[in-house]
């Protein structure tokens, strides 16, 4: 039987300084989102070394690109050599890593990218943490709110009774979801596990595998 990780220690290896205390404070990734807000606001009054306010509540480090359709409303902290494409709406409560890609016609809302995330073509980021190196391919959406408004259950090997409306995806380090793609609300990767295109996500999914439909996952090889 595959382990079904779910503590941050167990899906991040690293994190920014400045992410330092929100990771460290909170045992399971998912405790970090009612956070995020306030976290980025003190982040922001605080300030980054090497960091710049862009605008008011919104703070860039270095090198970053940011094309003139995109819409940024803050608190949000944009990490150094990021690229924020054409039409990216980034709708406040966001905090990213290094050199992520933050993708054409894409959503993002109270979440974090650690380094060299990639979530480049019409995309939504709602309520998730994605790790260092995650990637989400062209259309794929994580889906934050149960049907019936209840609060997301993290179903792994045992249940995780969250208290919270809205999660989206938690995604690993490494972690590469195919496109087209719905991620479920309290959905976990692990670390390294890539996701066939057009798969429903749904629960926790092991570390080093390949998930080629909702019931469906191999051990990599």
């Amino acid at each position: 039987m595959l382990d079904k990780l779910v503590k941050t220690k167990e899906l991040y290896a690293s994190w920014p300084e400045y992410l330092a205390e929100l990771f460290e404070s909170c045992e399971y990734p998912w405790e970090m989102l009612p956070k995020i807000k306030e976290y980025a606001k003190a982040l922001i009054e605080k300030g980054i070394p090497g960091y710049t306010l862009y605008a008011e509540g919104v703070l860039v480090g270095e090198n970053v690109k940011i094309y003139p359709t995109a819409t940024i409303e803050g608190p949000a902290i944009i990490g150094s050599g990021t690229e924020v494409r054409p039409g990216a709406f980034i709708r406040g409560s966001v905090i990213t890593g290094e050199n992520c890609v933050m993708g054409n016609s894409s959503e993002f809302k109270n979440c974090v990218l650690l380094d060299k995330v990639q979530a480049p073509h019409y995309n939504y980021i709602g309520d998730s943490i994605m790790g260092n190196k995650a990637h989400t391919g062209a259309g794929t959406i994580c889906s934050n709110l149960k049907s019936d408004g209840k609060a997301v259950v993290i179903h792994g090997d045992v249940d995780y009774e969250t208290g919270l409306r809205k999660i989206g995806g938690i995604l690993a380090d490494g972690a590469d979801v195919g496109c087209g793609s719905v991620i479920n609300p309290g959905t976990v990767i692990g670390k390294n596990t890539s996701v066939y295109p057009l798969t429903a996500l749904r629960g926790v999914y092991p570390a080093d595998c390949i998930v080629k439909d909702t019931k469906t996952v191999v051990k990599r090889v």
